[in-house]
């Protein structure tokens, strides 16, 4: 019998019963609509952070205090245990390190974005409130960060040196608080501790959310609000120093062989100290761990997800034994006209391979479709896997041929006399 009688056999047995076809196939939907749904959020939320973080800069370099390692730590065990774990004053880079740096390797630096963050508050005005997550930056955050004004301007040398109480803020904050109102040059106030200070806009820049961070789509999220650093060091009486700062590599410079100068050198600094070694890391880096630990998370519940596949595939070989059952006398009819067993096992796995396929299919519109809107619900856009489909199809008919070969050689085994003898 030729391979399309085949086809065309399994697919009039589906519509004589719809029903049973149905909840045959509902395994395999569930199964891999569950599968493709994970995978298409998994990917969405993937490529949103991957494109996030190389926004934030591929040349960037963190150079940040690690405590050391037992295997490091030279002392006594007594000792390791009353070990601090916060950095003291003399734990901190300095600005006599950066100075140092800048001086060996200045060449290669195009910037180095220090901070110094204050918290989060709620700034008010008769207009409203606005909620900003309050930051002290040094003149080159914005070139190390690529924050671009829409307004305004930066801090210059001298608002760094005099310590001005100047801010640059987000278009959300300036239209939540002065509505109608060029915002450069308003004043507002700050509740910082026991004192109240008084901040003036010199320079606003376009929102855009990162994707990193559930919003709500109907509050007014909480922007960044920027000061000069010696400003922040002012209010917040800190010490002179950094748990860690950014590093943007010259345009041509290789980061990763600058990565391990930048490492070697502050380290440098640490040999006798105790508690904290300086260590370094590049965004690239911290892209490709992120990728791997989404890309495990999801490849982990994808398989759980995966377990229904194997339920759907005993459901087909439990129908396809029904349906052999049913036709045991059709089959001796056909083996007694002189259709071969080959012929007969043939026959079944193409209808479980149909029943498995369409499953699959369907499975695959349910996935992408929950997919996309549940990537759409996270803020993510949707991007489903050309890859992942073509497994998911190449999987539903692998399920059809294993769970369909136990009834259609059943079939074809069967004895035509006994067969035609069959009520």
């Amino acid at each position: 019998m030729l391979l399309f009688e085949n086809i065309q056999l399994a697919l009039n047995g589906l519509r004589a019963n719809k029903m049973r076809a149905l909840l045959t196939m509902l395994g395999i939907i569930i199964g891999i609509g569950s599968v493709i749904a994970i995978m298409t959020v998994a990917g969405s939320m993937t490529n949103s952070i991957t494109t996030s973080m190389q926004s934030m800069g591929a040349n960037n370099i963190t150079v940040s205090l690690t405590q050391k390692s037992d295997s490091d730590y030279t002392e006594g065990a007594q000792t390791r245990m009353f070990r601090p774990t916060t950095p003291g004053a003399e734990d901190l880079l300095t600005d006599e390190m950066l100075a140092d740096y800048r001086a060996l390797y200045g060449g290669s630096i195009y910037a180095v974005s220090l901070t110094q963050s204050l918290g989060s508050y709620t700034v008010s005005t008769n207009a409203d409130e606005a909620g900003v997550n309050v930051t002290g930056v040094n003149t080159e955050y914005a070139a190390a960060n690529s924050v671009e004004l829409s307004r305004g301007r930066f801090f210059t040398e001298e608002d760094e040196e005099k310590a001005r109480t100047v801010a640059v803020v987000s278009d959300v904050f300036a239209e939540t608080l002065f509505p109608g109102q060029e915002a450069i040059g308003q004043a507002f106030q700050l509740t910082y501790g026991t004192k109240v200070y008084t901040f003036y806009i010199v320079g606003v820049y376009p929102y855009e959310s990162n994707g990193l961070v559930l919003e709500s789509t109907d509050a007014t999220p909480t922007t960044d609000m920027y000061l000069p650093i010696s400003t922040a060091k002012a209010m917040s009486h800190a010490d002179d120093g950094y748990q860690s700062f950014t590093v943007v590599a010259a345009t041509g410079v290789d980061t990763s062989a600058f990565l391990t100068q930048t490492e070697n050198f502050f380290a440098g600094y640490y040999t006798r100290n105790t508690s904290y070694t300086a260590t370094a890391s590049s965004m690239e880096s911290l892209m490709e761990s992120m990728t791997e630990m989404l890309s495990t998370i999801s490849l982990a519940i994808a398989v759980i997800a995966g377990i229904s596949l194997l339920v759907g595939g005993i459901g087909v070989m439990n129908i396809m034994l029904v349906s052999i059952t049913e036709r045991t006398r059709e089959i001796g009819t056909r083996k007694a006209l002189g259709a071969t067993n080959g012929s007969i096992r043939v026959q079944f796995i193409v209808e479980s391979v149909i029943i498995c396929l369409i499953g699959g299919v369907l499975g695959i519109l349910a996935g992408l479709g929950l997919g996309a809107a549940g990537a759409n619900l996270l803020g993510y856009a949707a991007a489903p896997s050309a890859g992942v489909i073509f497994i998911a199809v190449a999987f539903s008919m692998a399920i059809g041929v294993f769970f369909g070969y136990y009834p259609a050689n059943k079939a074809a085994r069967l004895d035509p006399i006994e067969a035609l003898r069959y009520e």
